[in-house]
């Protein structure tokens, strides 16, 4: 049985990034596309909703500090909430705060340019948890597993 295209695998936070991620900034509505000729018209600026829940997406730029790979250590995440997700972590650094994410969903995708291909996913998130109190998510006995993690 093949699996669809654009199909969302369910994915625990532990299992994905096992050194937690790190929220930059603040998040943001994912708008659709604006033309100058709408923004001329005066027409106002939409949020996407998404196609499989119905939910408005809103965007946040992450940083995974287990990706060896600098250009792919920082992504976005795209959040499915009808209301805008607030981090429940307090900031390590203006702007920069560890975070934990629940009712995640990886979806694979091919990335990159011309023979530079790669295997790379979005994650989707419906909010935050509280982050543990070592402030990593790494659960006890478990060994890191190096995966690609790129959006």
């Amino acid at each position: 049985m093949a699996i669809p295209r654009g199909f969302r695998f369910p994915i625990e936070f532990a299992d994905a990034f096992p050194q937690g991620l790190v929220l930059v900034g603040e998040i943001a509505p994912d708008t659709e596309y604006q033309s100058r000729e709408d923004m001329a018209a005066g027409r106002p600026v939409r949020q996407r909703v998404d196609e499989a829940t119905g939910k408005r997406q809103w965007r946040a730029t992450v940083t995974d500090p287990d990706e060896r790979n600098a250009k792919r250590a920082s992504f976005e995440i795209t959040f499915l909430a009808d209301v805008q997700p607030v981090p429940t972590t307090a900031e390590v650094l203006p702007g920069v705060r560890p975070i934990e994410l629940e009712g995640m969903t990886a979806e694979p995708r091919v990335s990159g340019n011309g023979e530079f291909k790669y295997q790379s996913f979005v994650f989707r998130a419906t909010g935050f948890k509280a982050v543990g109190a070592a402030g990593g998510s790494r659960a006890a006995g478990k060994a890191p597993e190096s995966t690609n993690k790129a959006a």
